[in-house]
């Protein structure tokens, strides 16, 4: 075993926890229905109820069956939730009786059930996934063809189409799956005898599904699902408790990729050899610091041998490792691969002896896997037909490197020159010391091979110059020349580390330059909240990183793309073919440039895959194909797209649910308005048109003091309806802006005293308590909102008060600001309503004898707020409520200067 993944093992702690608290749930899983499942689970729940467990069964179908009826007896049944749709009965699973009953282990029967509109969740699956987050367990029952993943091919060679399906996501976290199965000639049989389906569907059901063939495609698929599943388990197992031996209860392959000729015919072998096997397998490529030399035209050629396996079926990965043969035993272990395909060693005789080979490390450490080797054909070194377009850059390289040879040449002399004039000071071994740092530094800044070159210049050098006799090749003294031996073999062990430290070097600076990229994009792409923002942001880092021109494409309202009505940026790809753009979209695979689709298109089209589909193409015109397909370059750009669309998702939902809850919102608004209104606009109106009736038809019996009170009736509720209609009228034009503060200087009390004198009639029979702290200060206000506001503050506490209670009004005065409160001793409001009764048309109790449509409070907490103020409303002690509202000081009060009487 190996040391455990700190960061998987914690991923898995919480895994782990969260399974805790969360119901089990377990799939009974089969091919077609009639093969037992809900017999088996409720079988299975019996044995449990047996052994104690608290079971109920909240929604069985039997369908008639017999035998899964008779299952049912001795369990507790939750009462069905009856509801009626387009005119017929149907009995729903309870959601809600099943969470209060909160059993240990209920049944819940046909997972992918599509629900009726309007119950809580669209899907059955969501049913059950809120029983197991509370902690319920839940046995359900599944059919293959109900997979999402699996639909549409089952309904290709079954000719039925499965509209209602489960997220595979939803079987691949069931906590146990078991699959019960029936040979097809079992199922026939069943079907024949009427326990599947009565006399005249089983007909039907002969003539499409329950076709022999059909059954046996579906056997099969349910078969493999549910071992991919067990698959999926034991991965996790293994990578839960680090064990690193390798397990053969699977067949899987692994072909290693290296930049030779053999390359495409080992992806094919390896593709023969699971096929052969019905087996699993991957494509793997490790660059290594000596493969970071190649040239560009090798690299293109495991380009395309990668690709090659993708199309295949193969999962391709690429991994950066200074040795080799550890990078893919480590893979191997960690993916449970038991076979790999491999080409035979190239070096032959004494190279072998002496390098040594990956595959003799592999065959040496790997006593747990089996391997197939590949031999050589006659066939010349890997070359590509069409003049490719890297040629000129290998021959930029060579001639660049040219350069390094004269300067593996140039710096022994420069040292020999250096070194010259002290030769009578130094030793042999100090002399060879500075030739020695001379290689350091060709390797480092060169390489490996002119450092091997350096190393002969120096020995020369040295032989000639330095060692007796000078000026001639010949070395007399088996010292030195023991030395000069050592030197070169020092240099060239070390000019190999040291080439290594610098291609690791230029890796870790490639990968923080990736990162650097990525999580500019990924800061870019969490600030954006516009399509428009999102896809500027992708062209302009895709753009950075990749060059050439891009741009996204995305579909209309007839599902055509189109391009952005206006170019992100001046950098974005105008000239996109749109015709290979929507063959993309339609197929969701790559296309155009460099691809083996389209390829005479002048840009290279990605689709956008989401998780609902492709949702949109990106167009990009490389300026060197290198720098997006190369596998590392390729992981990047594809880690960009999923960035960007998963950002698109988010941005689509998230205006989805904007819109959603706005609708929302105008609805309840709409709701509350109608119902406010038709109250306190119909008993006005009833009042009136039966004053009004009365002194039509009864005017002449009719007393004057009776028809002084008819007609104060019909003035008094016309005033209401007045009112009503001037505060819906004030809040539209104070929510749309209309409505602009005159600002002017006013002390509170005249405010006050003028919201008194319009209520005088009103408030003639109640006590007015006014409470003014010494000396208040001035107020910079529009007098008339504020008067209305306290209009409303003293209407409200009128209504709602007994007539024979004061009510209290207090101004307070503090550099900050001035407060006014407006109190009674009324109900109060309820716990939790503070803030709430500011709300439009909210009223505490909706229909009551008191008149208004719950405008008031609203207009008040929109006048204060236009003047930067507060507003709040709080218990009061002893009883009723209080009304706050602080307006702040934004200005110094004017002065007042007193005139000096003469005499």
């Amino acid at each position: 075993m190996r040391e455990l993944d700190p960061e998987f093992f914690s991923a898995h702690a919480n895994r782990t926890e969260i399974r805790k608290r969360r119901g089990r749930l377990k799939i009974f899983f089969g091919a077609v229905a009639g093969v037992g499942k809900t017999f088996t689970m409720l079988e299975v729940a019996r044995a449990h109820q047996a052994e104690g467990c608290e079971v109920v069964a909240g929604l069985v179908e039997t369908r008639g069956r017999a035998d899964t009826a008779a299952q049912l007896q001795g369990l507790e049944l939750l009462p069905p939730q009856i509801r009626y749709h387009q005119g017929t009965r149907r009995a729903e699973f309870d959601l809600d009786a099943a969470l209060a009953r909160h059993p240990d282990l209920i049944l819940v029967d046909d997972l992918a059930h599509t629900n009726l509109p309007g119950s809580r969740h669209p899907k059955r699956w969501q049913d059950i996934r809120e029983l197991l987050d509370g902690g319920i367990d839940v046995y359900t029952t599944l059919n293959v063809q109900h997979l999402e993943s699996l639909h549409e091919d089952v309904g290709r060679f079954a000719g039925i189409r499965v509209w209602e399906t489960v997220p595979d996501t939803v079987f691949e976290e069931a906590d146990e799956v078991e699959l019960v199965d029936l040979p097809p000639d079992d199922i026939l049989a069943r079907l024949h005898e009427g326990k599947i389906y009565p006399p005249e569907k089983a007909e039907r059901a002969l003539l499409n599904l329950f076709r022999k063939g059909n059954l046996i495609a579906l056997r099969e698929l349910a078969l493999r699902r549910t071992a991919e599943w067990v698959s999926t388990q034991l991965r996790e197992y293994r990578q839960a408790y680090a064990i690193r031996e390798v397990w053969n209860v699977d067949e899987r392959i692994l072909v290693c990729v290296a930049p030779d000729a053999r390359a495409k015919r080992l992806v094919r072998a390896a593709k023969r050899l699971a096929a052969s096997l019905h087996a699993d397998w991957l494509a793997l490529y490790v660059e290594t610091p000596a493969l970071q030399r190649l040239s560009a035209r090798r690299r293109d050629g495991v380009l395309k041998a990668l690709r090659l396996a993708e199309r295949l079926g193969a999962e391709t990965v690429t991994l950066s490792a200074p040795d080799m043969a550890e990078a893919i035993l480590t893979f191997a272990h960690e993916h449970n691969v038991n076979k790999l395909v491999l080409g035979k060693p190239g070096r032959k005789g004494w190279r072998r002896w002496f390098l040594g080979s990956v595959v003799d490390s592999l065959i040496s450490q790997a006593h747990d896997l089996n391997f197939y080797l590949l031999g050589d054909e006659e066939t010349p070194r890997l070359q590509s037909s069409a003049p490719s377009p890297s040629k000129s850059f290998d021959r930029q390289l060579v001639e660049h490197k040219y350069g390094h040879w004269l300067w593996s040449l140039a710096i022994p002399l420069l040292l020999t020159a250096i070194e010259w004039p002290f030769r009578d000071l130094l030793t042999p071994a100090n002399i060879l010391m500075f030739y020695l740092l001379g290689v350091f530094f060709v390797a480092i800044r060169f390489g490996f091979w002119p450092s091997i070159l350096a190393s002969l210049a120096n020995a020369a050098a040295f032989a000639y110059f330095f060692a007796p006799p000078i000026f001639s090749f010949a070395i007399a003294e088996p010292e030195n020349l023991a030395g000069l031996a050592v030197t070169l073999v020092i240099g060239a062990v070390t000019g190999n580390l040291a080439e290594n430290v610098r291609h690791q070097a230029r890796v870790a600076e490639s990968r923080e330059r990736r990162a650097s990229a990525l999580h500019r994009l990924s800061k870019g792409l969490a600030e954006a909240r516009s399509e428009r923002e999102i896809t500027e942001i992708g062209v302009y880092h895709i753009h950075a990183q990749f060059g050439g021109r891009n741009t996204f494409l995305f579909p209309d309202r007839n599902g055509r793309l189109h391009y952005p009505n206006e170019p992100p940026l001046a950098i974005s790809l105008r000239g996109a073919d749109l015709d290979v753009a929507r063959w993309v979209f339609e197929h969701g695979q790559l296309a155009g440039r460099g691809t083996d689709t389209l390829p005479d298109a002048p840009a290279v089209y990605l689709p956008l895959n989401g998780s609902t589909g492709t949702i949109g193409v990106l167009a990009l015109e490389p300026v060197e194909l290198r720098r997006i397909f190369l596998p590392e370059p390729y992981q990047l750009l594809n880690t960009f797209v999923n960035q960007i669309v998963h950002t698109l998702e988010r941005a689509n939902m998230a205006e989805h649910a904007k819109e959603a809850t706005l609708k929302m919102q105008a609805e309840a608004l709409r709701n509350s308005l109608l119902s406010s209104i038709s109250h306190d606009l119909r008993t006005p109106l009833a009042t009136i048109v039966g004053a009004a009736s009365t002194l039509e038809t009864d005017a002449a019996r009719l007393e004057e003091s009776s028809k002084r009170k008819l007609v104060s009736a019909i003035s008094e509720e016309a005033r209401r309806m007045s009112d009503l209609t001037s505060k819906i009228l004030e809040m539209a034009r104070l929510e749309a802006g209309e409505v602009r503060l005159n600002r002017q200087w006013y002390a509170p009390e005249e405010i006050v005293g003028s919201a008194l004198r319009r209520l005088d009639k009103k408030l003639k029979a109640r006590r007015i308590n006014v409470r003014m702290a010494d000396g208040p200060a001035l107020i910079h206000v529009d007098a008339v909102l504020l008067q209305q506001v306290l209009v409303n503050l003293l209407d409200n506490a009128d209504k709602y008060s007994p007539p024979e209670l004061p009510i209290d009004i207090t101004i307070e005065s503090a550099p900050s600001g001035v407060s006014i409160a407006v109190a009674d001793r009324g109900p109060g409001i309820p716990e939790g309503l503070e803030q709430k009764i500011f709300d439009k048309f909210f009223r505490v109790h909706a229909e009551s004898a008191q008149s208004g449509v719950g405008l008031g409070l609203s207009i008040c907490r929109a006048v204060v707020e236009a003047h930067g103020g507060t507003i709040r409303a709080s218990q009061r002690s002893g009883g009723g409520t209080v009304v706050q509202l602080h307006l702040p000081m934004l200005e110094r009060p004017p002065t007042i200067d007193l005139e000096e009487k003469t005499l």
